[in-house]
């Protein structure tokens, strides 16, 4: 805490004010931005025939959107080893990523369409703008929607296999 407050160049004890705890400062910095919540949900509305590339440059855009961008990246990073901060990031991924799809004929296949769109979509993120791993951190948006887009839009309207 006060190492956030050193940051902010506040007195520590206005963010205790404010946050009362570590848990609750952690929860706040980790809250997905509504907009982003809303333009996720307004994107699975894209015709099916371009949900694809569309789900993507929202993603991308949103990576760097300069408020969505830091929120998503202090999620992800955090997750890996904070309980409260993992449950959070798969209610927003169940929610928000994938709970507003309407894709399958079923409710098993639209998870796992929509969960496999996510998985894609949130290792692209990881490789890209966490690990910034090369190529893929310099890659344009376009280069990245012509070379992931179809993929997603296999699960979106492909057959896909249940067993191995």
């Amino acid at each position: 805490m006060r190492a956030v407050a050193r940051g902010a160049d506040v007195d520590p004890a206005l963010v205790y004010h404010y946050f009362g705890s570590k848990e609750r400062l952690l929860d706040a910095a980790t809250a997905p931005p509504q907009k982003w919540l809303e333009s996720v949900a307004k994107t699975w509305a894209t015709p099916v025939d371009e949900l694809g590339g569309a789900l993507l440059r929202t993603m991308l855009a949103a990576w760097a959107d300069d408020e969505v961008g830091p929120v998503l990246r202090a999620v992800l990073q955090t997750a890996a080893h904070e309980e409260s901060t993992r449950e959070k990031l798969r209610l927003i991924v169940e929610r928000s990523l994938m709970g507003v799809s309407h894709l399958g004929g079923d409710e098993r296949d639209r998870s796992m369409r929509s969960g496999l769109i996510s998985s894609q979509i949130m290792g692209l993120a990881m490789m890209r703008y966490v690990w910034k791993i090369e190529p893929i951190a310099s890659m344009s948006d376009d280069e990245i929607v012509g070379a992931v887009a179809p993929n997603l839009q296999r699960y979106i309207q492909g057959a896909i296999s249940a067993t191995v």
